[in-house]
């Protein structure tokens, strides 16, 4: 599975050219074809930073903030739910910096207070 395989999955259901994907990949420092590992914590964390950066483009588009109606159902509030779903995301991407960085300092800190 390639990184935008990977951020297919992610974000299915928005159609995006594969150069408009490579740029948002490119963006995040990912390659679209190169091969994506899962065990890589930080590799996870920019395919869901591109995720958010696409999320954030289509919240700026306001012509998608309506209501829609199709065969008796309503697809309502789009732009609360997109919203919703960008926090998830951001509270996520926070979640896991945060994993790092207690991972990288597993060995903890020391002070030496008195010294002789």
């Amino acid at each position: 599975m390639t990184n935008q395989e990977r951020l297919l999955m992610e974000t299915k259901s928005i159609t995006l050219t594969p150069d408009e994907m490579s740029v948002y990949l490119s963006e995040n420092g990912l390659n679209a074809t190169e091969s994506y590992n899962a065990t890589d914590k930080a590799q996870t964390r920019k395919v869901y930073e591109t995720a958010l950066s696409i999320l954030e483009s289509i919240a700026n588009q306001p012509h998608l903030m309506k209501n829609y109606t199709s065969d008796d159902q309503t697809v309502s509030q789009f732009h609360e739910n997109l919203l919703a779903r960008i926090d998830q995301l951001e509270n996520k991407i926070r979640k896991m910096k945060s994993e790092e960085s207690k991972a990288a300092n597993t060995n903890g800190s020391f002070f030496m207070l008195f010294n002789q």
